[in-house]
């Protein structure tokens, strides 16, 4: 998820959706029709590929399309119709650059929601599990092409996945109040998507007061901040966070002037003014738009890990509909869901993500000879500082000793990227919680190695390479393009079957415990526990001390107490 390496990573996503090499869902014959709060819609039945029947409704309006005086707003309801809207196609994706061919693809016209479920009418309402991708808020999309649900159709939960606006168009921040632009548009979106369920998700027989929100990477953060956001409060009741955390240093990049940078690089020669730059990126094409604004960032910038220009940000000032208004590490401390369950954790080799960054691009290697620049960028230190310094060679030595880092060692630099982009978010999460939480809190690792079913890690870094690449956990969760019928005898399902499980249980009643793992016994994490246990999911699942546990205490030595989890 870093400069070059994550447009690998967005590479990959539209080899995805480009190729569509299996179908999942068989579409039968049956259509079915809803009444929702704002007009009828048609589904149709599918049986999955493992033959499990559900109904699936896509393209489902949940806000207005966001065009014209819209563009970069926050999201308005949808208007009401009488006629019966067709819901049995996909939704348009959000518009972004094809990076595989240069082009963009999707629309602007884009906030749609899919709900797939077994029962419209259930004797017992079921639990609703909702969907937020991730794709580093810059790519994405709410598909079955990525996420099909046949998996999910085996247990009986309702499914929904929520589209949002993406880059700019979900996430550019203008300062002067009167443009009403503060930022943040993606979020909101999630939130009126949320809403929508909260309103209609009864007509499709799930339980509005059983609501768990999930989400991977930068859907993981999304979920994360929604969890420290006022205006999502009782929309969800548990949350599934997946490598990803608003503590994640990418999460939220620096505010680095980027509206006019992002005109400046489309041709605008005005002067650095918020209105005028709005006229001109108002008036501005789409798809001109998305090609500048993932090129924008500079040589320092991505030295530095700054992965992107647009992604969430504390809003300059505050509205009806603010999301975000000061730092999440604050909001983390007296936030609504401290009462909340919350399942989190990542995957055991985050950082193969990057292998082809340091394949294509060697000089990447410069971070380790000059250690300063493996320091987090939120701890605030200037590079050339005397403390900055003093951290980077700490960080080298734990992870190096006393050689320097070349493409012999690249495996020790991809492990160090597992930590700095990841897992230490993750770690001062979890942290935050055990201080300030009254609610349970659990910690999963996921380790499963596929020599043919961990998808991420194979399109990513070829043959020759195992672990738990950042990503393929969702492979076992949803069924995809790159998917296949597996024999319900081999380890690749049974890890699905786990998964399913766990995350199905937990949104049922908020423990991961489940039938398919009986022999093991999850239990929340617990104020002052060292190491951390964590549900290790491989071969086997199991209750382990976290493996990542002592190379964290080294991460977390570099911040004071108050900047590592919120405590003064």
């Amino acid at each position: 998820m870093a400069s070059l390496s994550f447009l690998d990573m967005v590479k990959l996503t539209f080899k995805i959706i480009g190729y569509k090499l299996q179908q999942s869902s068989l579409t039968t014959n049956e259509t079915i029709e809803v009444l929702t709060t704002k007009g009828p819609i048609r589904g149709v039945k599918r049986n999955s590929v493992y033959g499990d029947s559900y109904f699936s409704f896509e393209n489902i309006p949940f806000a207005k399309p966001p065009l014209g005086e819209l563009r970069f707003k926050a999201p308005l309801p949808p208007d009401p119709w009488t006629n019966v809207k067709d819901c049995t196609q996909p939704c348009e994706k959000p518009l972004q650059e094809n990076f595989v061919f240069t082009k963009c693809k999707g629309s602007e016209d884009c906030l749609y929601l899919n709900v797939f479920t077994k029962n419209v009418k259930p004797e017992k309402p079921a639990p609703v599990m909702i969907w937020i991708y991730g794709g580093g808020f810059q790519i994405g999309e709410a598909s079955r092409d990525i996420y099909g649900p046949d998996y999910l159709m085996a247990k009986d939960v309702v499914y929904v996945s929520i589209t949002y606006r993406l880059g700019p168009f979900g996430f550019l921040s203008l300062k002067d109040p009167k443009l009403n632009i503060p930022g943040n548009a993606g979020l909101k979106d999630q939130i009126m998507g949320l809403k929508w369920v909260k309103e209609n998700i009864s007509r499709f027989g799930g339980d509005p007061d059983n609501v768990t929100l999930f989400g991977e990477s930068a859907g993981g953060t999304s979920t994360h901040l929604l969890m420290i956001s006022h205006q999502a409060k009782g929309l969800f009741h548990k949350a599934i966070v997946q490598s990803g955390s608003a503590l994640c240093h990418w999460a939220m990049p620096p505010v680095n002037n980027w509206p006019y940078r992002l005109a400046t690089s489309l041709g605008y020669t005005g002067a650095d003014e918020d209105q005028a730059v709005h006229e001109f990126l108002s008036k501005a094409n789409g798809p001109d738009i998305v090609k500048a604004a993932v090129r924008i960032t500079n040589k320092d910038e991505k030295r530095n890990r700054v992965l992107f220009a647009f992604a969430p940000t504390i809003e300059p000032y505050e509205t009806e509909d603010c999301v975000i208004f000061k730092a999440p590490l604050e909001l983390m401390k007296t936030t609504w869901s401290n009462d909340i369950p919350l399942l989190i954790g990542g995957n055991s080799h985050e950082g193969l993500l990057f292998l082809p960054e340091i394949r294509r691009r060697p000089i990447t290697l410069d971070e380790v000879k000059n250690c300063e620049y493996l320091v987090p960028n939120d701890l605030g230190l200037e590079r050339n500082s005397e403390k900055c310094q003093e951290f980077g060679l700490r960080l080298k030595k734990a992870y190096f000793g006393d050689e320097g880092c070349s493409l012999k060692t690249s495996m020790q630099y991809l492990e160090l990227l597992s930590y700095k982009m990841f897992w230490h978010g993750i770690s001062r999460t979890v942290q935050s919680r055990l201080e300030y939480s009254k609610a349970p809190t659990y910690l999963y690792r996921f380790e499963f190695d596929s020599p043919f079913f961990n998808q991420i890690r194979n399109l990513i870094c070829g043959k020759g390479h195992t672990g738990a690449c950042h990503g393929d956990d969702i492979c076992y969760l949803f069924y995809n393009t790159f998917s296949c019928r597996l024999s319900k005898d081999t380890p690749e399902y049974k890890t699905i079957e786990r998964m399913i499980g766990i995350w199905t249980s937990f949104a049922q009643n908020g423990s991961p415990n489940c039938d398919v793992i009986s022999d093991v016994n999850i239990q929340p994490l617990e104020k002052n526990e060292y190491p951390l246990k964590c549900c290790n999911i491989s071969n086997e699942v199991q209750i382990i001390d976290l493996p990542e546990a002592e190379k964290l205490k080294i991460w977390d030595s570099m911040y004071e107490k108050a900047q590592l989890y919120g405590k003064t």
